[in-house]
């Protein structure tokens, strides 16, 4: 999978209220257009568990604004809702699928996490675009292909 720096939103970085991504993209910059390539994934995973007191959720929203603080974002699409954290383990895959580029119309692109009935004491993510996703198959122990 390739990974570019300036193509993440939040690389091992801590959620525990309600935030936009740490990082932005910007698409005015540099004439950026993502419709060049075939398809273009998003990838929002958990790298440390996460915890509360009570009994919080995350839901992940993709997100697009006019101005790079993403203080009156459009949500574009609704990645994750409601996950509970005992789901939030390190290594859980939040959202992997196609950037839906048909619905961005405004120049920042990031995403906002919203945490209902927390604080979260702790849990961390990596969410990035990427043009190709691991296609792993697991098959069951033992198994012969012939």
């Amino acid at each position: 999978m390739i990974i570019d720096k300036q193509a993440r939103f939040d690389w091992d970085d801590a959620i525990t209220a309600t935030r936009v991504s740490t990082d932005k993209i910007d698409l005015g910059a540099n004439n950026r257009d993502l419709g060049l390539l075939d398809d273009l994934y998003l990838i929002v995973m958990a790298t440390e568990a996460f915890t509360a007191a009570g009994a919080a959720t995350l839901t992940v929203d993709l997100v697009d604004d006019d101005n790079a603080s993403l203080s009156s974002p459009a949500t574009l699409q609704t990645l994750a809702s409601v996950v509970g954290k005992a789901t939030l383990v390190a290594g859980y895959t939040i959202f992997k699928g196609r950037l839906p580029i048909e619905k961005i119309t405004q120049r920042y692109l990031g995403l906002n996490f919203t945490v209902a009935t927390g604080p979260m004491t702790a849990g961390k993510v990596r969410a990035f675009l990427t043009p190709n996703i691991d296609r792993q198959f697991a098959f069951p122990r033992g198994y012969v292909n012939y």
